[in-house]
Formats: structure tokens, sequence, C-alpha cells
């Protein structure tokens, strides 16, 4: 049995530390906020969560709101026409093959921090800084960082090579709504991409108070969806919130008609970098750390894969410590078992995330648009938010994109034959 403390009571620490109690080690997490905080709080995400994510989950039993959140049965994509107000240029939508579902984390981790505590592990409630890592490394075998800012933020070198931008790439808002007319004919992550303004996407969830549609803003810096500034009280959110789909995609406002705030902690605004950081980070002592989740890999909302990668993440992390077996946690073993999660997923996700935040290149744009004739295409885009990994070497190569078309069209027409 290891003795591991967790920094951060988060998707990635908390599932973790529940799949290390479940494997027999005595697991210490810290975290700022008690249980009632998160609950009581403001919205921290928009997780939606895909199948293999999903199913991560399930086999360590922490599905508990798989019968009352609504699912999400495939992916939509439109694009408006750039001279007729209203139209569409391109407009298509694939099923998943496998459902998804997002459950607002004012749920999932106050049930989680229950779990946690009923199976034996240890919550300590407080801020951790330097000191703090400083008694966990001295009193523990091995200690990971999946929450931190300040000094401990501080701690993990960004990794240049990596990290594509340095600046914020989209002013980012949050909506947690009810009332919106669903989407016919299935539910669906609904993406619409408005050029040289941003993006909007909005997908049913579970929230505090029921079933919810998140409506998701990524406004591309000082344009016109750079707008949530002046923003003081939930009421003029909500407004501003129409306000950018009756300008930008009226087909979506039709839906909003009649809609309310969840409740007034159901908005957000903010921005960030996407960052990638050095993992092993080492502190005054000598002793070293290894970082987890958004700490080392902190990725645009853009494509809806936050806390799928921070499952993915630690479920490799945990792999890693269950094969390690009586073997010291020390650098080269972090450094390893990052690089087991940055090449063999992260990386992917990073790029095609970071590929979507600038202006699309030709090739991308005819891959949108013959999605909208090529059944397996539009499937191929949607299933992709599952493993972004299948999106490679198609999505980032004008050749490989040529190739693929061709292959899909030919499945196509295949499928058209009549038996």
């Amino acid at each position: 049995m290891k003795k591991i403390a967790i920094v951060g009571a988060g998707q990635s620490g908390l599932q973790l530390g529940l799949g290390l109690l479940a494997a027999g080690h005595q697991v210490t997490i810290l975290s700022n906020r008690t249980a009632q905080d998160i609950a009581q709080g403001r919205v921290m995400s928009s997780q939606c969560m895909f199948d293999s994510a999903l199913q991560i989950e399930r086999d360590l039993g922490l599905d508990h709101w798989s019968r009352e959140c609504p699912v999400v049965e495939g992916i939509g994509l439109a694009v408006p026409h750039p001279a007729q107000r209203g139209a569409k240029a391109i407009d298509w939508a694939a099923r998943l093959n496998a459902g998804a579902q997002s459950v607002d984390q004012r749920l999932k981790i106050p049930a989680w921090m229950d779990d946690f505590r009923r199976q034996g592990g240890e919550l300590v409630l407080k801020d951790a800084g330097i000191a703090e890592l400083e008694d966990c490394t001295r009193s523990h075998d091995l200690t990971l960082v999946a929450s931190g800012k300040g000094e401990i933020s501080r701690l993990f070198e960004r990794d240049a090579h990596r990290s594509r931008f340095d600046q914020p790439q989209r002013a980012l808002a949050l909506t947690y709504v009810t009332g919106m007319k669903p989407r016919e004919p299935f539910s669906a992550v609904s993406f619409n991409l408005l050029p040289g303004v941003g993006e909007y996407f909005v997908f049913p969830a579970l929230t505090t108070t029921g079933p919810c549609e998140i409506m998701v803003f990524e406004g591309v810096p000082g344009g016109p969806m750079d707008c949530w500034g002046d923003v003081k009280t939930p009421e003029q959110h909500l407004e501003r919130s129409r306000w950018v789909l009756d300008t930008f995609v009226p087909w979506e406002a039709e839906r909003c008609r009649d809609i309310a705030l969840t409740d007034d902690n159901g908005i957000l605004a903010g921005r960030f970098a996407p960052t990638v950081r050095k993992p092993v980070a080492t502190l005054p002592s000598g002793r070293k750390v290894l970082g987890m989740g958004d700490v080392v890999v902190l990725n645009d909302p853009i494509t809806g894969q936050g806390s799928n990668n921070a499952a993915k993440c630690a479920d490799t992390y945990l792999r890693s410590i269950l094969a390690r077996g009586n073997g010291p946690f020390d650098a080269a073993w972090m450094q390893q078992t990052f690089d087991r999660y940055w090449f063999g997923y992260a990386q992917w996700v990073t790029q095609w995330t970071n590929m979507l935040l600038a202006p699309p290149p030709p090739h991308v744009l005819k891959l949108l648009a013959s999605a909208g004739k090529l059944a397996p295409l539009a499937s191929a885009f949607a299933n992709g938010f599952d493993d972004p990994r299948t999106f490679f070497p198609w999505f980032a190569d004008a050749g490989e994109a040529d190739h693929y078309i061709a292959n899909c069209a030919a499945i196509a027409a295949m499928a058209a034959i009549p038996a």
C-alpha cells in the first residue's frame, strides 16, 4: 500500500483518488473548497463528456447520474451564409455512436467528495501552498498537483515548444438555461462557427435544478462577441446572451424565446491562454511533485475536451501508479507517466483544439462543407469528439484531407447501391 497525496478535488484529482482507494492505497486529497462551497457556488465549466470518458467513470462506479442526465445524441455544425442573413452556408448533423452527457460539477464534485470520504480517503480542507506541498512530500510516497493558483501554478514551467499561444484566444462565457426549445430530430452539441466573430455551441445537461441547456460563447478577442466585460448582474448576462444569438445565430435565437437562467450562479465569463506545462516540479527542498489535468495541459474549451482530458489523464496516471508496484515514484517515472498521457492522447487533442482557434485553412473548410454531403465524413467528425486522435492525419494535412474525402465518398456511394 502506497501513501499518495493529491492537491485538488476536481474531475482529475477525485477520479484518481477514488481509483487509488479502490486499489487499496491510502489517499489524501487537499481542497480549498468544501462540498457545500462548490454546491452553492458558481458553475465551473460546461463539462460535456463523451462515451470513452464516461466509461472510465462507469468502471469506477462513479456515474451516479446516467439515468437522470439528458443524453447528447449527436454533433451538429452550422456556418452562416456570408451574404444572406439567417441563411446557412454549411449545415449538417450526425449521430454519436454512443451518447455523451454533461453533469454540472456542482452536483458531481460534492457527491464524489462524499464517496471519497466513505471509502476511507482523507479529505483535508485547506489552501495548499509550497509549505503544504513540502509537508505532503515528506509524509507521502507520491504527491500530485491537480489544481493550484499563485505560487503552486508557478512551480510548473510553461513548455514553450508545446504551447502555441501565450495570450487568450477567446473571450469565454457560459449561460445555463431552462426553457430552450429542444433540437430536432435528435439532441446534439449544436456548434456554430462564426468567421471573424467566434463560436457558439449549446447542448443539454443536468444542473442543480434539473435538466437544462448549457450555452457556450467563444468570442474572438476584440471582436463583437468579446462583450462580457461590462456585464454586472445575472440578468444582464442572460440579456447579453440573447443579444449574441439574435445578432449572429438567429436560428439558435428561435429556440431561446422562453429561456431563463437555471439559477443566479449559472453564469461564468473569463479568458485564459491555452498552455502546456512541464509536468515535474521541484520544491525548495529538492523533492518532486507531478502535475496532472489542467495544471499541465490546459486547452481552450472550443472542442469541449476539458473534462474528457481530465478523466483520461487520471486514468493514465492510475494505470501507471498501479503498474509501478513497489518501485519509487521518482522524477524519471513522473516524466514517463506524463509522456504516456501526452504522446498517447493529449498531444492530438491539443493540436486539434489549437487548429480550431486559428482561421481555418482551405482544406478544413473543404472538409466541413463536404461533411454536409457525405454522411460517413459527418459521422467521423461527430465521433472524433470522443477520440480526437481519429482526426489525424486527415484534419491536419491538405493531401490527406482530399484522400479522406474521396474514401468517404466511395463509402457513401457503396451504401447507396441497392442490396
